[in-house]
C-alpha cells in the first residue's frame, strides 16, 4: 500500500530577486509542511511547475496539465503532477513583471505554450500571472491526478460550497495498493468518485497510450532508431511544444526498453534554466520545449526527435547500430501489420468489408508485444549463461557474455556486443537472474515460447496472432476490471477561465489539513500492515539457446567424417602410431578451423587424461601441443565458443619428463595466444568453476558427479546450479541462524580456495618457459605496436576488447621496465581483487591472496627454470638444413640466413594453383641478406611437393615497402612476427621468423635492410662498394681525382670534339642497320681511339681561346665520346666552331657554352642550337624555362628534315606571357620582357634554321624524294607495311586542344591518317602542358604553334604505379581468385591510361615530324614525360634506334645526359627516402614493349632486353643509372673512369658493357625476327584496348629467381640423369616443368636458340672451336635458299628466308660500304640479299700491304680460288687449330681467318715467300683420326708451316693448288 499523493503544493508568479523581467516562481503553501520520513521533499519543484520560465502574460490563458517527473538521488522517480492557471495581478507586481510580458508575447508567437482555446484579453494594460497547484506523488496515475487537481481548481472558479482543506488533506491521507490488481474507489469529499486500478504485476510498466501516439508522431524507421539509441547508451532528445507529449513519448520509450530499466539521466521535461545539462557527458532521455530549438543546434553527439515534425535526426560523428538481421527486418515488417492492417489487402481485387481497427491502447499493447517478442528471441538461453558464484547470504549472479554471444553466433554484431556491455542490462542480470523470484510475462515468454516463435517465423497470421495474444495480457495487467471504471468528478463550466474569478486562490488553513493527515496517519498505524505476499517461485530456464540465424559455416562444415579424422588421429597419438597421426595431420590442421573439431578434440583428450594417460614421449607431447596451438590460435580474446575454457584444465594435465624429476607441462607451450592475457576471459572461468563447486556443495552425494564435460548439455535428469540455488533460496528462511552461518562459511572457503587454484593456473600461462622473453607480455597485453595488431589474424571484432575491459590498464603496460614476474603479480592481483570483491570475500582473505601470489609466482619461476634447461638439452627437431644461396661476384653477405617461412602471396595462385601446379608456397627456409639483394631460399613445407628448391630474391635498391605483420607459421600455426617487403621489380617477401628467430635478430635484419636500401650517399650503394673492398680508414675519395677530372676534362674538350667529327662521312648516307659482327660490340669509340687525327689545335675551327678562360679549360673529360655526340654525328647535326668562321651551310652547331654546367646542371656538355644564335644569348633564353632547361635539338629527320627539339616548361613569363601581351605596346621594356624577346628571337632562329618545304605557291618539295619513300613511309599497327599517301597539312593545335583523340578517330586508335594535316602548317609546333598554356590565343601570323596537352604528373605516375604493384602482387591471397578481380584493380590502377596517352602523344609528334613540321616538346620540368615522350618519338621515327646499339645510344643521350632524375625517382639514398619511388623510365621501357608487341620484326632486341633494364635501372648492380645527371657523374669521377681508365677483367661497372659480354655468348638479347624494313616510321595503336600488361609485372620464376642477374640465373649445370652414381638403371631425361616454378624460356627454349645450343656442343664434342653464335646465325640467314632437298621434297618457306623482304637490297649498295677483307659471296643474279653486310664506316682500318686492294676489293668468287678448312700447327709449343684458309690467286696470298665468316683475317702467308710445298709427319697434339698422308708442309724464307687437311683427298687438293699458284707465278 502506499500514499497516492505525497504532497500538495501551490506555486505562484514572484519577482526575480535581481530585477530582471523575468519572474521566479515562489511556493505559497506545501502540505504537509514537515517531510514524510519515508520520502523528502523534492527540491526544484517551482522549475517544472513552469519549464519555460515564469512570465506574466497580457491575457487569461486556459488552464494547462501536464506531469513531470524528478529523480531523486537514490533514482526513485516523483511525478509532478501540474495545473496551471492564469490570475489578474496586482499593480505592483505588474510594474515588475512588464519587461517580461513582452518577451513571453513573442513567445508566444514563435510557439511557446499550446493555447488550445482563444484567450481574452483582460480590461486594457491588465497582465496576468500565472498560479500553479502541484501534486507530488511516487505513483503514476496521471488521470486520478487530472481529476484530483481538476476538482479543486473547479470548486475555487465556480465557488461549490466545499472546503478546499478537506479536499486537500483526503487527497493526502487516500492510500491505495501498489499492485496486483485490485481496484480501489476514493472520493476527496466533494461528492465525487473516482476508481484506481492497480496493475496485475508491478513490474511491467504501464503505458496507457503512450507507445502508439510515438510511432504514430515519429513512424516505425525513427522509433526503431531511437529504440537502439537508447538501449546502446545514446543521447536522446525529444522536441515538441506541448509538454504532455513529451512526458508520453518519453514514458513510451522506456515502456519498449521492458524488460531492460533504463539507468541514466531521465528527464521527460527540462526546464529552460537547466538547459546546460544537455552537454553532460553521459547518455540520457531528456524533452525540452521546441521553442529553445536554437540552443540545441550545437549539440554534437546527441540523436534528436521533433515529435511536432516526425523527424529524427543522427548527428554524422554518432554510429547508431541495428538489430542484428533477422530480427530488424522480421520487426519492422510485424510493426507495419500492426500499424498499417490494411497494407496487406491493398492490392486484393476484392478487398473484404471494412476491417476492425484496434482501437488506440489496444494498438499500444500490441506495439508493445512487438518489442517483448524481439527481446525474448535477442535474450532467449540467456539463463543457461548465468554463473552463480554466491547463493548465500544474497544471491551474486554473473552473466557469461563471450559463451552467450558464441553461441547465438553474433559474435560480429555490433548491437547485441554494446547491449550486453551496457548498465540497463547489468541492471538485467541482477534483477532477473536471481533463481527464486516473483515471474512475469517475460519469464514466461522467453522460457516457453521461443520455438513457437521460431516456428511461426515465416508465417505472418500465426506472428500477428501471438502479438494479439500477448498485447490482451498487456492490457489486461493495466486494466484488470474494464467495465466498471465509474468515474464522477465536477468540471468548470465552458471557458470559465475566461469569467473574472471572484477572488484569487485562497490561502487554505494548514491547521485544517495537517489535522486531517495527523488523524489519518494514527488510523493506519493501528491497523495491521496489509501486506500482499509475492508468489515466489523457481524461474524457468528455458530451451539452450540457439543461433539467432543458423549460418552455413561454409568450406568447414562439421561433417561427421571430420570429427572422425580428429577421433582417429588423436587414438593413433596415445597409442603411438606416430607415423600414422603425421599423415593425418594436414588434415586435422584443416579441421580444426571449423569450432566443431575443435570442441571435438577437446573431448577426446578429456577422455585420455581421465583414463591417466597424460604422461606422453616427445613425440606424443610434441604433436598434442601442435594441436592445441592450432586450436587456439583462431580463439579471439574473448573464447566464444568456450575453446580455450575446455583445453585449459588439459594443458596443466598433459606433460612429459625431461629428466629425473623436471616435468615440463603442455602450458609452457601454448601461452602464446592472446586469450590468456585478456581478465575477461579469466573471469567467465574462474565463475564457472566457482559455480560447479558450490552446486556440488548442496547436491546430494549421490548427485554430485563430476563437472559435466565441455560441450555437451547436462543430461536432463541433473538439476542445474540455478535450480540447486532456486531450492536453497526457498529454504532459506526456515533454517537456523547457525546453519546460516555455516553454509555462508563454506561458500566463502570455496571462493576463496578457487581464487588461489586460479592464481596457479594464471602464473602457469603467463610466465614465459625463457623468462627473458618479456615481450610476449607486452604483446599479448594488446600493448604490441598497432600495425601488427592490425594485421595479425585474430582481428575479428573483437581483438580490441582488451582495451575496452573494465580496466584499461589490463596487460603489462611496463614490464619493459621491470621484470616480468612482476608484471605477472600485478595482472593476477588484479585479477584477484576483481573476482574476490563481487564474490563477497573477506577482506581477511583477501589480504591473505595478496601475500600468497608473489611466493606462487616465484615458485613457478624457479621451476620453469628447470625445465628450460632440461628442453634446451633436448634434440631439436630436425630442421631441413639451410639452402645457401649463389652469390655474384662481388656481392657479399651482410646477414646469415634467419629461418624464415614464405607464405603465400596472392601471386602464385595465378602461377601454380589454378594451373594444376604444386602448392610450393608456403616453404620453410631462410632469408639472406647480402650487399646486392634480398633472398630466400628454402623448400615447400607440404611434404607432398618434392625436394624442390624455392627461391625468391629482388634487389635491396628495389624495396619500395617494408612493414611488419603478424602471422601464423604454415607448420606450427603458431602467431609469429613476421615481414613483409615488396618491391619495384615485382617481388613480394611476405616472410615469418621461425621461432628461434628472437625478435632481435629481426630488428638487426629490418635495421640492416634499412641501411642498404637508404644509404647516406650514392657512393654507398653496391655499384660502388663491389669490388673496392672498402678499408674503414680509407676516405671516399680523394678530392685529387675531381680535380684530375676536371683538368683532363677542359683539356681534351675541343680536341675529341674535332675528332668527332672528323669521323662524319663526306656525305650523309643512307642508315643500314650496323653489321652482324658488330652488333653486341662496343662500338670503336668505346674501345680505344682508333682513328687518328692531328693532335694540334687548329685555331680557326676552336672557340676564341678567350672564350675559355683558364679556370674553364679545368672543366670535365671527354664530352665529346658521350653519346650525344656519336649520335648528332651521325645525324650531321652541326659542327663545333668559332664565331668567326662560321660555316654559314650548317643550321645548327655544337655548343660548348654548358661545358662548365654553369647554364644547366641537367644538360649535358654539348648542346645543339641553331647557328645563328650567338652562346650570351642562351643563357637568358635559359630563365625563361624552368630548371633553365631550355629548347635544344635532339634529333633531325633524315627525310623531312625537321627537327626535334626538348625543354623544361615555360615559367611564366615565357612565351606564354609573349602571346598574352603581343600587341599591347608595352611603355618600357624590362628584363624579363627582354629575355622574353631573347626567347622569341631564338624561336625565331630555330624556325629559320629549317628547310621550308612548302613555299609560296604551295609546291610540295617533297616530290624530289623517290615514289617509294612516299609510298610507304608508314607502318601502322601491324607486322605487314601498309602504303599510305595523301596530302600533308593540318591544324594540328586547335584540332588538339582539349580533346582526347588525335585528329579523326579510327578504330583501334590508329594514328589519324596523314591527311588531316593542313597544307599551312606551321614551321614549328610547341606541345605544352594545358594548364601552363591557358589562355594563350595563337597569332596566325607566328611561324610556330602551341598545342596544349593534358599530361600526368608524376606523382600520379607514383600512385598509379602503386596501385599497378598491388594489383600484380596483391600481398595476400584473394578469396576467391578471378581474373575479373585483377583487371579491376589494373584498371584501377589507370597505368594503362597512361602509356595510352604517352603513347598518343608521341604518334602526333611522329606525324608533324613526318610532314615537316619542326616539334618542341615542352612538359613539366623536362626530365620525366618529356624524356618519355622524345625518346618514343625517336624510337618510332628513325630505325636505327631500334637496334642493341641505337637503343643504348638513345637512352645514353635522351635519360642520361639530358639528366632524367635517376636518382631522385628511385630514392636511391638516404636523401630520396621520402620522396618514394616514381617509375618513369619503367614506364618509357613499357611503351617500347606495346610498340614491340605491334612491330616484333622491326626490332633487333628481344623484349627480354627490355625487362633486364627495366630491372637492372633500379638494381643498383650497376653505375650507370645512379645520379640525376652529368654533372652529378663527373663531381663523383663517373664518367671520366668509364671512358678513360682502362681496365682488366673486373667486374662490369657499366649495364651497356654488360649487355655486350652477354651478347657474345648467348642471343638471350637479340630478336630473331629482325628484319627491319628501311626508313620506316612506325605508328602503333595506342587505345587500352590494344594494350597488353607486361608480363615483367606478372611473371616470376621460383626455381632460380628473377633471372635477370645472368650469372646466377644458369645455375650450375646438372649432370645428365644417365650418369648419376646412384647405380640404379639409367632414369629417363624427360622433366616435369612446373608453370609457376620453371622458367619455361629456359626449360623450352624456343627452336633457334635449342639448334645454336646444339651447334656449338656439337664442335666442341668434335674438337674444333665453337663458332660464336652471331656468327652462326648471319652465316644461316645469308645462305641462298636450297632449291629443293635431295628426298626431292622442296624446302617449306622459313621464317629466316622470308625475313629479309625482296625489294630493296642492291650490289651496288653494299659494295659502296663494304668491309675489308669481306668473305661473303653475294651472287648477282639473286635477289636474295644478305641481312648481314659489315658497317666499314666503323671498321678500324688496317694499315698493311693487303689492303692496297680494298679499294677494288669486290665480293666475287674470283678472289677465293679455293678454301676450307685446315688444322694449323701453332708456334713453338703453340696447339694445332683448325682454322678457314683461302687461297687468293690474285693477291698471290694465303689467309686464314678464325672461321668461315670471320671478317677479320688473322693471318696471311705471302706466296712470294714460300720455298716449296712437301708432305709432312704428324707431331705431336696433331688430330687423331686424321690419315698420316693427310699432313703437308710449307716452308717458306721465314719458317715452315705445319698443316692438315681433314682426308687425304683434300690434301692432295690444297697442295696441288698452292703448286698450280706457285707455277703461274
Amino acid at each position: 500500500m502506499a500514499r497516492l499523493a505525497d504532497y500538495f503544493v501551490l506555486v505562484a508568479f514572484g519577482p526575480h530577486p535581481r530585477g530582471t523581467g523575468e519572474g521566479q516562481g515562489q511556493i505559497l503553501q506545501r502540505f504537509p509542511e514537515k517531510d514524510w520520513e519515508d520520502n523528502p521533499f523534492p527540491q526544484g519543484i517551482e522549475l517544472f511547475c513552469q519549464p519555460s520560465g515564469w512570465q506574466l502574460c497580457p491575457e487569461r490563458n486556459p488552464p494547462t496539465f501536464f506531469v513531470a517527473v524528478l529523480t531523486d538521488i537514490n533514482s526513485e522517480r516523483h511525478y509532478c503532477a501540474c495545473l496551471t492557471f492564469w490570475e489578474p495581478v496586482e499593480p505592483a507586481q505588474a510594474a515588475a513583471g512588464t519587461a517580461g510580458a513582452a518577451v513571453r508575447d513573442e513567445e508566444a508567437g514563435e510557439g511557446g505554450p499550446v493555447q488550445p482555446t482563444p484567450a481574452a484579453p483582460g480590461p486594457p494594460g491588465q497582465l496576468f500571472a500565472p498560479k500553479t497547484l502541484v501534486l507530488v506523488s511516487r505513483l503514476d496515475h496521471a488521470e486520478v491526478f487530472r481529476n484530483s487537481l481538476g476538482l479543486l481548481y473547479t470548486i475555487h472558479v465556480e465557488g461549490l460550497n466545499v472546503g478546499l482543506e478537506n479536499v486537500v488533506g483526503n487527497l493526502l491521507t487516500c492510500i491505495i495498493p501498489l499492485a496486483g490488481g485490485s481496484q480501489r474507489t476514493i472520493s476527496l469529499g466533494a461528492g465525487d468518485r473516482q476508481v484506481i486500478q492497480t496493475p496485475l504485476t508491478d513490474s511491467l510498466p504501464v503505458s496507457r497510450c503512450s507507445v502508439a501516439l510515438l510511432f504514430r508522431q515519429l513512424g516505425i524507421a525513427n522509433v526503431l532508431s531511437l529504440f537502439c539509441a537508447a538501449l546502446t547508451e545514446h543521447k536522446v532528445l525529444f522536441l515538441s511544444r506541448s509538454y504532455q507529449r513529451l512526458s508520453d513519448a518519453c514514458r513510451g520509450l522506456l515502456a519498449l526498453l521492458f524488460p531492460l530499466r533504463y539507468s541514466f539521466t531521465y528527464v521527460p521535461i527540462l526546464p529552460a534554466q537547466l538547459l546546460e545539462v544537455l552537454s553532460t557527458p553521459t547518455p540520457f532521455i531528456i524533452g525540452v520545449n521546441a521553442a529553445f530549438q536554437a540552443e540545441t543546434q550545437d549539440l554534437l553527439d546527441v540523436i534528436v526527435a521533433d515529435l511536432d515534425g516526425g523527424t529524427v535526426t543522427v548527428p554524422e560523428c554518432v554510429h547508431i547500430p541495428t538489430l542484428p538481421e533477422p530480427l530488424h527486418s522480421q520487426t519492422h515488417s510485424v510493426l507495419s501489420m500492426v500499424l498499417d492492417p490494411e497494407l496487406e489487402l491493398a492490392d486484393l481485387a476484392f478487398p473484404p468489408p471494412t476491417t476492425s481497427t484496434s482501437s488506440l491502447k489496444m494498438q499500444d499493447k500490441e506495439l508493445r508485444a512487438v518489442f517483448l517478442r524481439l527481446f525474448a528471441q535477442l535474450l532467449q538461453g540467456y539463463r543457461w549463461c548465468l554463473h552463480m558464484v554466491r547463493i548465500h547470504p544474497e544471491p551474486v549472479i554473473r552473466f557469461h557474455k563471450a559463451a552467450f554471444l558464441g553461441q547465438r553466433g553474433l559474435v560480429e554484431d555490433d548491437f547485441l556486443m554494446k547491449v550486453l556491455e551496457g548498465m540497463a542490462f547489468a541492471g538485467f542480470v541482477s534483477e532477473r537472474g536471481v533463481p527464486y523470484r516473483a515471474t512475469d510475462l517475460f519469464d514466461e515468454l522467453v522460457a516457453h515460447e521461443v520455438a513457437r516463435m521460431r516456428a511461426d517465423e515465416n508465417h505472418p497470421q500465426r506472428v500477428l496472432r501471438h502479438v494479439r495474444e500477448l498485447a490482451e495480457q498487456l492490457y489486461k495487467n493495466e486494466n484488470p476490471y474494464p467495465a466498471v471504471a465509474m468515474h464522477k468528478v465536477q468540471r468548470p463550466g465552458e471557458a470559465s477561465h475566461l469569467r473574472r474569478a471572484p477572488r484569487p486562490f485562497p490561502r487554505l488553513d494548514e491547521g485544517v489539513v495537517q489535522w486531517i493527515v495527523d488523524q489519518a496517519t494514527a488510523k493506519m498505524q493501528g491497523a495491521p500492515p496489509a501486506v500482499k505476499a509475492e508468489r515466489r517461485t523457481t524461474v524457468p530456464s528455458g530451451p539452450p539457446m540457439t543461433a539467432i540465424l543458423e549460418r552455413s559455416s561454409g568450406l568447414h562444415g562439421n561433417s561427421a567424417r571430420r570429427l572422425e579424422v580428429v577421433r582417429n588421429c588423436i587414438s593413433y597419438v596415445f597409442e603411438g602410431k606416430m607415423l600414422e597421426a603425421k599423415k593425418l595431420l594436414p588434415a586435422v590442421l584443416r579441421a580444426l578451423k571449423g569450432r566443431a573439431a575443435r570442441r571435438c578434440l577437446a573431448q577426446e583428450l578429456h577422455l585420455h587424461v581421465q583414463q591417466n594417460r597424460a604422461v606422453l614421449d616427445h613425440q606424443q607431447f610434441d604433436f598434442i601441443v601442435r594441436t592445441m596451438n592450432c586450436c587456439l590460435q583462431d580463439c579471439t580474446s574473448l573464447d566464444e565458443h568456450g575453446i580455450a575454457a575446455a583445453l585449459l584444465p588439459l594443458v596443466t594435465a598433459f606433460c612429459r619428463k625431461l629428466s629425473p624429476g623436471v616435468t615440463q607441462f603442455a602450458y609452457s607451450c601454448v601461452q602464446e595466444h592472446v586469450v590468456w592475457s585478456t581478465p575477461q576471459f579469466w573471469e567467465a572461468m574462474f565463475y564457472g568453476d566457482v559455480q560447479t563447486h558450490i552446486r556440488a556443495l548442496y547436491l546430494e552425494p549421490a548427485e554430485d558427479r563430476d563437472p559435466t564435460q565441455v560441450g555437451e548439455e547436462p543430461p536432463q535428469d541433473e538439476r542445474s546450479a540455478l535450480d540447486v540455488a532456486s531450492e536453497q533460496r526457498r529454504l532459506w528462511p526456515t533454517l537456523s541462524r547457525e546453519k546460516q552461518q555455516e553454509l555462508v562459511q563454506k561458500e566463502e572457503s570455496t571462493v576463496f580456495s578457487q581464487a588461489i587454484h586460479y592464481a596457479n593456473r594464471m602464473s602457469y600461462l603467463l610466465l614465459p618457459l625463457d623468462t627473458s622473453k618479456s615481450r610476449l607480455l607486452r604483446e599479448r597485453a594488446g600493448l604490441g605496436d598497432p600495425e601488427s595488431a592490425s594485421n595479425s589474424l585474430l582481428t575479428s571484432s573483437m581483438a580490441g576488447s582488451v582495451a575496452e575491459s573494465y580496466d584499461t590498464e589490463s596487460g603489462f603496460e611496463d614490464a619493459e621496465t621491470c621484470d616480468v614476474a612482476g608484471a605477472v603479480v600485478r595482472f593476477i592481483n588484479r585479477f584477484v581483487d576483481k573476482v574476490c570483491t563481487e564474490s563477497g570475500v573477506t577482506s581477511d582473505h583477501l589480504k591473505g591472496l595478496h601475500v600468497m601470489v608473489p611466493d606462487i609466482v616465484q615458485m613457478h619461476i624457479e621451476t620453469l627454470e628447470a625445465v628450460h634447461r632440461e628442453s634446451r638439452r633436448l634434440p631439436p627437431i630436425q630442421k631441413p638444413k639451410l639452402l645457401r644461396p649463389r652469390l655474384l661476384p662481388g656481392e657479399e653477405c651482410v646477414l646469415d640466413g634467419l629461418r624464415v617461412y614464405l607464405l603465400p602471396d596472392g601471386r602464385e595462385e595465378g602461377a601454380g594453383g589454378s594451373v594444376g601446379g604444386p602448392a610450393l608456397l608456403p616453404a620453410e627456409g631462410a632469408v639472406f641478406l647480402t650487399t646486392y639483394r634480398v633472398i630466400f631460399t628454402g623448400m615447400p613445407t607440404d611434404p607432398l611437393v618434392g625436394e624442390q628448391v624455392v627461391v625468391r630474391s629482388f634487389p635491396v635498391a628495389a624495396l619500395t615497402k617494408e612493414k611488419r605483420i603478424s602471422v601464423q607459421t604454415p607448420v606450427d600455426q603458431l602467431l609469429q612476427d613476421g615481414l613483409q617487403l615488396r618491391s619495384c621489380t615485382f617481388q613480394l617477401l611476405k616472410m615469418a621468423f621461425d621461432e628461434e628467430v628472437g625478435s632481435d635478430s629481426a630488428e638487426l635484419f629490418r635495421k640492416q635492410l634499412h641501411k642498404l636500401r637508404y644509404p647516406p650517399d650514392v657512393r654507398g650503394t653496391f655499384a660502388f662498394t663491389l669490388g673496392s673492398a672498402h678499408t674503414p680508414g680509407r676516405p671516399p675519395r680523394a678530392t685529387k681525382d675531381k680535380g684530375a677530372s676536371l683538368r683532363t676534362f677542359s683539356r681534351n674538350l675541343v680536341k675529341n670534339a674535332k675528332k668527332t667529327i672528323a669521323r662524319q662521312h663526306i656525305t650523309r648516307k643512307k642508315y643500314h642497320p650496323p653489321s652482324w659482327e658488330h652488333r653486341g660490340q662496343p662500338s670503336p669509340e668505346d674501345q680505344e681511339d682508333a682513328i687518328s687525327v692531328s693532335e694540334e689545335l687548329e685555331p680557326s675551327t676552336l672557340t676564341p681561346t678567350s672564350a675559355l678562360k683558364p679556370s674553364d679549360r679545368m672543366t670535365m673529360s671527354s664530352l665529346v665520346e658521350r653519346a650525344c655526340c656519336r649520335d648528332y654525328q651521325r645525324l650531321g647535326l652541326g659542327t663545333l666552331s668559332s664565331s668567326l668562321s662560321r660555316a654559314k651551310s650548317e643550321p645548327f652547331r655544337i655548343s660548348p657554352v654548358n661545358r662548365m654546367y654553369a647554364i644547366c646542371r641537367s644538360y649535358p656538355g654539348l648542346l645543339i642550337v641553331p647557328q645563328s644564335v650567338q652562346d650570351n644569348a642562351l643563357q637568358r633564353v635559359s630563365r625563361c624555362y624552368r630548371q633553365n632547361r631550355f629548347p635544344v635539338v635532339c634529333w633531325r629527320s633524315g627525310r623531312s628534315k625537321a627537327v626535334l627539339l626538348r625543354s623544361g616548361g615555360l615559367h611564366g613569363k615565357g612565351v606564354v606571357g609573349l602571346f598574352k601581351a603581343q600587341n599591347a605596346p608595352s611603355p618600357g621594356q624590362s628584363q624579363a620582357d627582354s629575355s622574353s624577346l631573347e626567347q622569341e628571337k631564338y624561336l625565331q632562329a630555330v624556325v629559320s634554321s629549317m628547310p621550308r618545304y612548302a613555299d609560296a605557291s604551295g609546291r610540295n618539295t617533297l616530290s624530289g624524294f623517290s615514289s617509294a619513300h612516299m609510298g610507304g613511309h608508314g607502318k601502322c599497327g601491324s607486322v605487314r607495311a601498309s602504303g599510305r599517301s595523301g596530302v600533308l597539312g593540318g591544324d594540328v593545335g586547335s584540332r588538339l586542344a582539349g580533346r582526347d583523340m588525335l585528329g579523326p578517330p579510327q578504330a583501334n586508335g590508329a594514328p589519324p591518317d596523314p591527311g588531316f594535316l593542313r597544307p599551312q602548317r606551321a614551321a614549328l609546333y610547341i606541345i605544352g602542358d594545358k594548364a601552363q598554356l591557358k589562355g594563350v590565343r595563337p597569332d596566325p601570323l607566328q611561324q610556330w604553334e602551341l598545342v596544349p596537352i593534358e599530361v600526368f604528373e608524376a606523382r600520379q605516375v607514383k600512385t598509379s604505379f602503386k596501385k599497378l604493384l598491388k594489383a600484380c602482387v596483391p600481398g595476400c591471397p584473394a578469396a576467391e581468385p578471378s581474373p575479373a578481380s585483377f583487371l579491376r584493380s589494373l584498371e584501377d590502377s589507370e597505368w594503362l591510361t597512361q602509356i595510352h596517352k604517352l603513347l598518343q602523344v608521341s604518334v602526333l609528334v611522329v606525324e608533324l615530324l613526318d610532314s615537316g613540321s619542326s616539334v618542341l616538346v615542352s612538359l613539366e620540368d623536362g626530365w620525366d614525360i618529356t624524356t618519355q615522350v622524345v625518346s618514343l618519338v625517336q624510337l618510332l621515327s628513325d630505325p636505327f634506334y631500334r637496334t642493341l646499339e641505337g637503343f643504348r645510344l638513345l637512352v645514353e643521350k635522351e635519360w642520361l645526359s639530358f639528366g632524367h632524375r635517376f636518382g631522385h625517382r628511385g630514392a636511391h639514398t638516404l636523401a630520396g627516402q621520402s620522396s618514394g619511388f616514381t617509375p618513369v623510365f619503367l614506364q618509357f621501357l613499357d611503351c617500347v614493349y606495346q610498340v614491340h608487341r605491334q612491330f616484333p620484326m622491326e626490332f633487333e632486341f628481344s623484349p627480354f632486353y627490355l625487362k633486364f633494364l627495366g630491372y637492372h635501372h633500379v638494381s643498383r648492380r650497376f653505375r650507370t643509372f645512379l645520379l640525376d645527371s652529368d654533372y652529378e657523374r663527373i663531381e663523383l669521377g663517373l664518367l671520366y673512369e668509364e671512358k678513360g681508365e682502362r681496365r682488366g677483367p673486373q667486374a662490369c661497372r657499366s649495364v651497356w658493357e654488360y649487355v655486350d659480354r652477354l651478347s657474345k655468348r648467348t642471343p638471350v638479347f637479340y630478336n630473331y625476327m629482325y628484319a627491319p624494313e628501311d626508313a620506316e616510321v612506325l605508328r602503333p595503336y595506342s587505345n587500352v584496348s590494344n594494350l597488353k600488361v607486361w608480363d615483367f609485372y606478372t611473371e616470376e620464376t621460383l626455381a632460380e629467381g628473377p633471372p635477370y642477374d645472368w650469372e646466377l640465373a644458369q645455375g650450375p649445370s646438372e649432370p645428365p640423369e644417365e650418369e648419376r652414381l646412384d647405380g640404379g638403371a639409367p632414369q629417363s631425361r624427360r622433366r616435369v616443368v612446373w608453370p609457376c616454378y620453371d622458367s619455361r624460356p629456359r626449360a623450352q627454349p624456343d627452336a633457334l636458340s635449342r639448334l645454336l645450343e646444339e651447334l656449338q656442343r656439337l664442335e666442341t664434342e668434335l674438337g674444333r672451336p665453337p663458332e660464336r653464335w652471331k656468327d652462326t646465325w648471319d652465316r644461316v640467314k645469308a645462305t641462298p635458299r636450297l632449291e629443293g632437298r635431295p628426298d626431292g621434297r622442296g624446302t617449306p618457306s622459313s621464317l629466316l628466308v622470308s625475313s629479309v623482304p625482296h625489294h630493296r637490297r642492291s650490289l651496288g649498295v653494299y659494295l659502296q660500304e663494304g668491309p675489308v677483307g669481306s668473305t661473303l659471296s653475294l651472287s648477282l643474279d639473286s635477289d636474295q640479299s644478305s641481312g648481314s653486310t659489315a658497317s666499314g664506316s666503323r671498321q678500324a682500318a688496317r694499315r698493311s700491304t693487303s689492303t692496297l686492294y680494298s679499294q677494288f676489293q669486290t665480293a666475287e668468287s674470283e678472289n677465293r680460288s679455293h678454301e676450307g678448312t685446315l688444322y694449323k700447327k701453332g708456334a713453338f709449343m703453340k696447339p694445332w687449330k683448325a682454322r678457314w684458309f683461302v687461297l687468293d690467286k690474285t693477291k698471290h696470298q694465303l689467309r686464314y681467318y678464325d672461321h668461315r665468316v670471320d671478317t677479320e683475317c688473322k693471318g696471311v702467308i705471302d706466296l712470294a715467300e714460300v720455298e716449296a710445298v712437301a708432305p709432312g709427319t704428324p707431331t705431336m697434339g696433331a688430330p687423331k683420326t686424321v690419315d698420316e698422308k693427310a699432313f703437308f708442309d710449307v716452308k717458306t724464307t721465314r719458317r715452315v708451316y705445319n698443316f692438315c687437311a681433314q682426308d687425304v683427298p683434300s690434301a692432295q687438293q690444297w697442295v696441288d693448288q698452292i703448286q698450280g699458284c706457285l707455277s703461274d707465278a
